[in-house]
């Protein structure tokens, strides 16, 4: 059962993200997500990423690859949301492509298509087999959700939703359908069961290393920290 809690919201956004693996007041150590949005051109990723860290919709974006960090509250405990929203190359052949930086670094993956958009929707068919080509590899266990935007666009849909469930089902993914142009509570709950399902695999894969690896730099995948 998802628990959501919706506290005022501490919004930080940068391009790059500088955060050490230090421990925070208190002695509480600073839990730390990773998310990789993938996905088509104009699917939304952005709008659902900027819907998500400031509650407001805005449609239009340029062809902008960006880091964002985002502090929200859940279970009483701060927790840093590290976005990473990506672009899609533009030759088709290479749209379920994804480099090795952003599978190392990603804890979680939400893919994004448009229901009105059949194509993004086989954009995000393939790049589920590619993750999970490589998660075999890797030996991750980062857990993956599907998304499909523009739900108030239903007299366009192209894509039903039976499709997308069962597409998540046999890839053994999450699934929603939300509509970042009309609400915020349906992307929040995207994002925050992204993070269930991290933790959940994290406390699976905790052994004798304790939280070795909940929290990890960003610097680790783009070079050493900068400071301001």
């Amino acid at each position: 059962m998802l628990w959501l809690y919706y506290p005022p919201m501490v919004v930080q956004v940068k391009p790059r993200i500088r955060y050490s693996s230090k421990t925070m007041e208190g002695n509480q150590q600073k839990v730390e997500a990773n998310i990789l949005l993938l996905g088509a051109e104009n699917v939304g990723k952005s709008a659902l990423t900027v819907r998500f860290l400031t509650r407001r919709f805005i449609g239009e974006y340029g062809d902008i690859e960006s880091i964002y960090s985002h502090t929200d509250k859940i279970d009483g405990r701060d927790i840093c949301f590290n976005i990473w929203d990506s672009l899609c190359p533009r030759n088709g052949e290479e749209s379920r492509y994804i480099s090795d930086r952003q599978l190392q670094w990603a804890d979680g993956y939400i893919l994004v298509y448009s229901i009105c958009d059949r194509a993004s929707f086989n954009v995000v068919r393939q790049q589920v087999q590619s993750i999970r080509q490589a998660k075999q590899k890797l030996a991750s266990t980062a857990p993956i959700i599907i998304v499909g935007n523009k739900r108030d666009l239903q007299h366009r849909r192209t894509v039903s939703s039976e499709e997308g469930r069962l597409l998540a089902l046999s890839a053994d993914c999450g699934f929603f359908e939300v509509s970042a142009a009309e609400t915020y509570h349906g992307v929040l709950m995207v994002f925050h069961k992204l993070f269930e399902l991290i933790r959940e695999a994290r406390a699976l894969k905790k052994g004798p290393a304790g939280f070795k690896g909940i929290v990890r730099s960003v610097s680790a995948v783009f070079g050493r920290k900068r400071t301001e």
